[in-house]
């Protein structure tokens, strides 16, 4: 149970007694049965971006419960990647590479909720509901201002490989499409069989901090590692600039999509 589950409880109890009212009454007037609103006093249960919005309104708690989501939502990360993910929200620049399958801040719900579902061991039901949750949460950097610049390179085969269903994968293609032409996001597709290239050595993110320090991140069977040795991370920039010469343009790729669009 992540203690930032249970600062945000304790700071809930205490600003629902301050309001007068008992669990029963706050979960009436928010929206949530008794037994949601004691799983988040007691930490048992992360509070979601409406329940904090809900509560905020109800307990007129001037901004405080949502100046703890964010932390709330990056609890809800798998461990190996929680680290990463506070770097991550804080970025100026956010470059990519994955030939596996599409990048976590382009899939769409249903598209993550069938990555964790095929998970090795199984997790729970509300596990893959929390991890879905903080992956899409996570998007918001997407669109953050000020903005960040973000590049995609994403693996053809990742896109063919039919995660969920054909109607996931059709949704996701088309995510995928309306992402693209943000100003501030480029998608390029590395072909399949392009033969040899920086990337075969496996899924890698580059960063850049707003103290102008450059990182890289990689992860394979739920261990991550944030690299930060200036020889490697040199190494990780100089492979990504290879992969964009060397996959399709953003235009080139945004038509191999649309083609795929059109063919299911």
């Amino acid at each position: 149970m992540p203690g930032v589950w249970s600062a945000y409880g304790v700071l809930l109890q205490y600003l629902r007694k301050r309001a007068g009212l008992n669990q029963q009454q706050l979960g009436d007037a928010i929206g949530y049965s008794l037994e949601q609103v004691a799983s988040v006093e007691q930490g048992r249960r992360p509070a979601k971006v409406a329940f904090t919005a809900a509560a905020e309104r109800v307990l007129e708690a001037g901004g405080v419960l949502e100046a703890l989501q964010g932390e709330v939502d990056r609890a809800k990360l798998p461990r190996f990647f929680r680290n990463f993910a506070l770097i991550e929200a804080e970025v100026v620049s956010r470059f990519s590479y994955d030939p596996l399958l599409v990048p976590g801040l382009l899939q769409t719900e249903a598209y993550a909720r069938a990555v964790f579902a095929g998970h090795c061991p199984p997790l729970s039901e509300e596990i893959i509901d929390r991890h879905t949750e903080a992956r899409l949460s996570r998007q918001k950097l997407l669109t953050r201002v000020p903005f960040a610049e973000l590049s995609f390179v994403i693996s053809e085969e990742a896109l063919l490989d039919p995660v969920g269903s054909p109607k996931v994968m059709r949704a996701q293609w088309h995510r995928v499409l309306e992402v693209a032409v943000l100003r501030n996001v480029e998608v390029q597709v590395m072909p399949a069989r392009r033969g040899f290239h920086p990337g075969k050595n496996g899924p890698f993110v580059v960063v850049e901090t707003h103290e102008h320090k450059q990182l890289g991140y990689f992860e394979s069977q739920g261990v991550g590692c944030i690299v930060s040795e200036l020889a490697e991370v040199s190494a990780f920039a100089l492979r990504y600039g290879k992969l964009r010469s060397q996959a399709l343009n953003v235009e080139e790729s945004a038509r191999l999509i649309e083609r795929m669009v059109g063919e299911t």
